[in-house]
């Protein structure tokens, strides 16, 4: 057994031992955290646009801020009798003392979700990709884009920045975008995807000067049957002075020969992604334009599983810390391809030091047999004294057939030990969601702002604050 086994296993049963791993939650045995949630409430509806996109598929951005005692949500509008896929533009929410109110519109057409960034001087940044395209086109060139808010007055016509790329790279509605600010140094950087090859970015400075730029090459898949570059998809990404953090997962279409074909067979379909490979890498200096060489931080590849990202934060002494879940199989293809695996889903956390993987563990477990308590997305949240938490959903069937459907919240503690869940008070559980991120540049604070999709709410978007305190000397 490994080092890196060997501290899997051991951190694996003092899980098991402390109850985070798929058991029930029981608050009576919590470290002194308590829950309260102040303010539950939906925001707006959406209709489906059917463009293989949504209101929060831009999973490792943010599409909500809070800049002081305001809160700022980027949404979507279903353009009616526009075919897909530019058949949506941006909406922008402000939540003040006691309601929301829509404060601007887009003018324009695009396909994705527009995350927000902020500064805490009162400057709201949006990221827009509006096509270039007429509206009998479902695909084609687009034109990224920044736009910059007053919070004082939202309704105000913003700035339109144009960021500077390296050359003229060939955008499209797909942009697979990343928005992250410094909102210490009032920096922020733009990456947008291009093809199968690589990201665009662009870096801008507190003087407003474009001040960098370049490409991000996708790793090198040498090991495929057919070598080519490992697409890096839906990544969570973190600008602090002047260092960039960059965490995705593999999205090329599927390729093993055997198992496409068999996909295909199932599906009809001649296209299916993989999603199976987490990667990171960062940059020391962005002005710099270098970027260190890709870690392969977990993968499902060798039984056909899946891996979502879920965030990233980068501590005071620059380790870095990711969240993701996995599946180990598709188990549309177990019995053909591996009939002795066992099927598990985690909810996993890693630590990262110089481009090293110390810490890989699961914060929930479900495995089969064992536990039907399925953890399926989470995020990380900083406290104002610097505590780090962990908020996520979990479904699936607990203890004598109980249905579960919660959102829970653990503390990491120092060196990444877990304190026992707490179930958070929700009428209704966030399914998936966005929180108000230091990644976007809204403050640590003592209160979790979460804006998603809630269970049995349909097309309805909705916000909730949670404040979310620990008792001294725990």
């Amino acid at each position: 057994m490994n080092e890196a086994h060997l501290i899997f296993t051991l951190c694996l049963i003092l899980l098991v031992a402390s109850g985070a791993c798929g058991a029930d939650t029981d608050d009576s045995r919590n470290l002194g955290i308590s829950v309260r949630v102040e303010i539950e409430e939906p925001v707006y509806t959406s209709e489906p646009a059917e463009n293989g996109a949504g209101p929060l598929w831009c999973y490792g951005s943010s599409c909500l801020v809070r800049i002081g005692d305001e809160v700022f949500i980027s949404g979507l509008e279903t353009l009616p009798d526009v075919k897909p896929a530019n058949n949506v533009r941006w909406l922008l929410f402000r939540r003040g003392e006691d309601r929301w109110e829509k404060v601007a519109r887009g003018a324009g057409r695009t396909r994705e979700p527009c995350p927000l960034a902020c500064l805490q001087d009162g400057t709201l940044f949006l990221s827009d990709n509006p096509t270039l395209t007429g509206p009998e086109e479902s695909r084609g060139p687009a034109r990224p884009e920044i736009l910059v808010f007053s919070a004082a007055d939202p309704k105000a016509e913003p700035q339109t920045l144009l960021p500077v790329w390296d050359g003229s790279p060939d955008f499209s509605e797909h942009s697979y975008r990343s928005f992250a600010a410094d909102a210490a140094r009032k920096e922020f950087i733009i990456l947008q995807n291009v093809g199968y090859t690589h990201a665009e970015w662009a870096f801008r400075d507190s003087e407003g000067r474009w001040l960098a730029q370049g490409r991000l090459e996708w790793p090198w898949g040498a090991e495929y049957p057919e070598p080519r570059h490992a697409r890096v998809c839906y990544p969570t990404v973190a600008l602090k002075d002047r260092a960039v953090y960059f965490c995705g997962v593999s999205d090329i279409e599927e390729p093993y020969p055997e198992w496409r074909d068999y996909k295909r067979e199932l599906t009809g379909r001649e296209w299916d992604y993989d999603f199976r490979r987490l990667f990171f890498t960062w940059s020391d200096d962005i002005t710099t334009g270098r970027f260190h060489e890709w870690v392969e931080v977990s993968t499902r590849d060798k039984t056909c599983g899946w891996i979502r990202p879920c965030d990233l934060w980068v501590d005071e002494e620059a380790a870095v810390h990711l969240l993701w879940t996995e599946r180990a199989i598709d188990e549309r293809l177990r019995e053909k391809f591996f009939p002795d695996e066992r099927q598990s889903h985690a909810l996993m956390y890693g630590i990262i030091r110089n481009g090293e993987v110390v810490r890989k563990q699961p914060l929930h477990l479900a495995e089969e047999g064992v536990s039907r308590e399925i953890a399926r997305t989470g995020r990380f949240h900083v406290s104002g004294d610097g505590r780090l938490y962990v908020v996520y959903f979990v479904s699936g069937t607990g203890r004598a057939g109980r249905n579960v459907s919660e959102n829970r919240i653990i503390e990491v503690r120092a060196g990444g030990d877990p304190t026992p869940p707490v179930v958070v008070p929700l009428a209704r559980p966030f399914t998936r969601f966005f929180t108000a991120t230091w990644r976007s540049g809204s403050p640590r604070s003592d209160v979790l702002d979460i804006y998603g999709s809630r269970a049995g709410d349909g097309n309805t978007f909705s916000y909730a604050r949670i404040r979310i305190e620990t008792q001294p000397g725990t």
